[in-house]
């Protein structure tokens, strides 16, 4: 009897975590060569491991007023303001809301938990110093986490939600924001703590705790430098809480002194990577233009 794909996506060696952090080529032919079989070995596990029904991720899992008001505009987007309503400037270019309904969290984070331990390999994010128990979710990155309905809601998420919340804040990213990028990041005190000031590469970034109500942490507060007046704003997550600024605002990551933090980053940017130039101005976009999908398709350009 043959193995299933499942099986043979489970007995593969993973490359070493030195080759990892070196880049080396090796790692690259190790994820282009298992593509196919990582993808179908994650759409396997989904339809033979998960219950669907427990674990069903859609907008019902966000925040009932940010669904309505999301949901409101689209219909009709001269009802955009109510969007705005629930989105709190908290320093220049940097806004803090409501994402996901805290007592629904349990749902996703169930799945999530379920991913960590299917063992089937997934390439962590380079780009912050090979975060343990972190993920690439977007199909444009090697090693990605290609759960079908998983995907299905990353995708809701960047094209229901994000994008144009980000247009109605940022309207000089419209044209920037074809293109999207994501993955996910956890802190702990004993591996991965912090992350430096930096700036992204994206248009603009989303930002989404996955804490569940109870699950507390002390520090990792996110440090965001107000270019407007030079001063360092400080903000902490709140269980499915979420912060969504341009990339190009400066921001740190804290150290976590205790307990963990699991967090969701999703990216915008435009073909091939193209962001606004800095100090872009803002011009009037009609309404109707921001709440649009782009016909747009993936370029495969990732940024790590």
């Amino acid at each position: 009897m043959s193995a299933t794909q499942l099986q043979l996506a489970r007995a593969l060696a993973l490359p070493s975590r030195e080759a990892m952090l070196n880049r080396e080529h090796s790692v690259q032919h190790f994820w282009y060569n298992n593509d196919q079989l990582l993808t179908q070995a994650w759409k396997e596990w989904e339809e033979t491991e998960v219950d669907t029904t427990t674990f069903t991720l859609d907008d019902s899992l966000l925040d009932k007023n940010l669904r309505e008001a999301v949901n409101a505009a689209w219909q009709n987007p001269s009802k955009e303001h109510l969007v705005k309503s629930l989105l709190e400037e908290v320093a220049t270019d940097v806004y803090q809301f409501q994402f996901f309904d805290p007592e629904r969290l349990a749902v996703l984070r169930g799945y999530l938990e379920k991913v960590w331990n299917a063992n089937i390999p997934m390439r962590p994010p380079y780009g912050i110093v090979l975060n343990r128990r972190g993920a690439m979710l977007d199909k444009r990155s090697e090693g990605y986490l290609a759960a079908p309905s998983f995907q299905a809601f990353y995708n809701q998420i960047l094209n229901i939600y994000m994008r144009p919340i980000s247009r109605l804040l940022f309207p000089e990213i419209m044209g920037y924001d074809t293109q999207t990028f994501g993955f996910s990041i956890y802190y702990d005190p004993n591996t991965d703590a912090s992350i430096r000031p930096h700036t992204d590469a994206s248009s603009v970034t989303l930002n989404i705790n996955l804490n569940l109500p109870g699950e507390e942490f002390s520090g990792s507060e996110l440090d965001f430098y107000d270019q407007k007046n030079g001063k360092v704003v400080q903000l902490s997550f709140k269980p499915g809480s979420a912060m969504i600024h341009k990339g190009s605002v400066p921001h740190a990551a804290k150290p976590i002194t205790s307990g963990d933090r699991t967090n969701l980053v999703l990216w915008l940017f435009g073909d091939n990577g193209r962001i606004p130039a800095p100090g872009s101005k803002r011009t009037e976009i009609d309404p109707i233009a921001r709440w649009t999908t782009p016909k747009t398709t993936p370029d495969g350009y990732a940024p790590f």
